[in-house]
């Protein structure tokens, strides 16, 4: 290559460096930085008082990790309470909103539907609403005189204390046949310092209404990703589908989802991140209760930052939800290119 060659192409790189430098410098100092700032303060037993980066600022380096799973205490109880709950509810929530959202996806884009705007618009609209109001409207619906129960007294069924009862779904089901305390092969034993029986508690009816209002917000946003990629699945293929004696279910899971997978590893992932941050809903409806069944780790990363004055130990349950979500996702992308090779292997 010519002197001349290698100078045009240093040019360009110089240039290229020139036009992204602003972007750089702004992600660097209202992201990175910060990023950087609260990793020193889970680092210290900072308090609030002046500033975390002055030299008398205590230094306890990972004891804010370490407690919440080595130390028998109450940081760590609160701490694996919120991790049991949010396994909860990212084990209901992705599977249901990614399942109604490609159901609604696979409604709208039917060739006989009318009104297709219509209904499109109708399915999105709670994703664009404020989650503070929605919440509140769920308060009301699932209160223990809200609306709901009213429905259920006019058929003659009693429902439950929504946000009072902290027994969990699978503890109030053994209720129904007499099984109220722990066996006691499950009253102890269980990993970091909850019992078995605590573990498989399932989600109190407090969450299971945040579940329902979450999978009714966040469907719509995911349908018209699901709605996009189903429109870019070329008509040719499911006409040869077709023509090969293919039903619907045939051409749905051997047509169709292999064309939309992309858009499936996108949904989920995103799911994913989501349901592990949940914050606002639970910070409207419950603020972790009843008895911090719906205590998550995010909001409980805030109580013990802004409410307990633990900068420090909140700093640190955010950076273990930082790398809990990183590794969940890069495990599922993981997973789905697997599948593919495995497919295409087959193939």
């Amino acid at each position: 290559m010519s002197r001349r060659g290698k100078g045009i192409r240093s040019n360009e790189g110089i240039a290229g460096w020139l036009f992204v430098s602003p972007v750089i410098l702004i992600l660097g100092l209202f992201m990175l930085l910060p990023i950087l700032m609260a990793l020193w303060v889970s680092l210290t037993d900072w308090r609030g008082q002046g500033s975390p980066f002055t030299a008398g600022t205590p230094f306890v380096g990972a004891d804010n990790y370490t407690k919440l799973f080595t130390e028998d205490s109450l940081d760590r109880r609160d701490f694996m309470t919120a991790m049991r709950n949010n396994l909860y509810y990212v084990a209901l929530v992705v599977p249901l909103q990614t399942a109604l959202a490609l159901g609604l996806a696979l409604i709208v884009n039917a060739r006989r539907l009318k009104g297709k705007s219509f209904f499109r618009t109708a399915f999105y609209f709670p994703s664009v609403t404020s989650s503070v109001a929605i919440s509140v409207v769920f308060l009301f619906i699932f209160s223990s005189s809200g609306a709901l129960n009213q429905l259920l007294s006019m058929v003659g069924l009693s429902g439950p204390q929504w946000f009072s009862d902290p027994r969990g779904i699978v503890h109030l089901l053994l209720g129904v046949f007499g099984v109220h305390d722990a066996p006691a092969a499950l009253a102890g034993g269980g990993p970091f310092g909850l019992s078995w029986w605590e573990w498989f508690s399932g989600p109190s009816v407090a969450m299971c209404a945040i579940i329902m209002l979450v999978v009714w917000t966040t469907s719509g946003t995911f349908m018209l990703m699901f709605l996009a990629a189903l429109q870019d699945v070329p008509v040719a293929l499911e006409e040869a589908a077709t023509l090969d004696g293919a039903g619907r279910w045939q051409r749905f899971r051997h047509v169709t989802l292999p064309m939309i997978r992309p858009t499936m590893f996108l949904v989920l992932t995103l799911g994913l991140i989501g349901t592990w941050q949940v914050f606002d809903q639970i910070y409207v409806m419950s603020q972790g209760d009843p008895a911090k069944t719906t205590l998550t780790p995010a909001y409980l990363s805030y109580r013990t930052a802004f409410r307990n004055f633990d900068y420090g130990s909140g700093a640190a349950i955010s950076f273990v939800l930082f790398l809990i979500i990183i590794l969940l996702t890069l495990l599922q992308r993981r997973m789905l290119r697997e599948r593919d090779r495995a497919e295409g292997s087959a193939a």
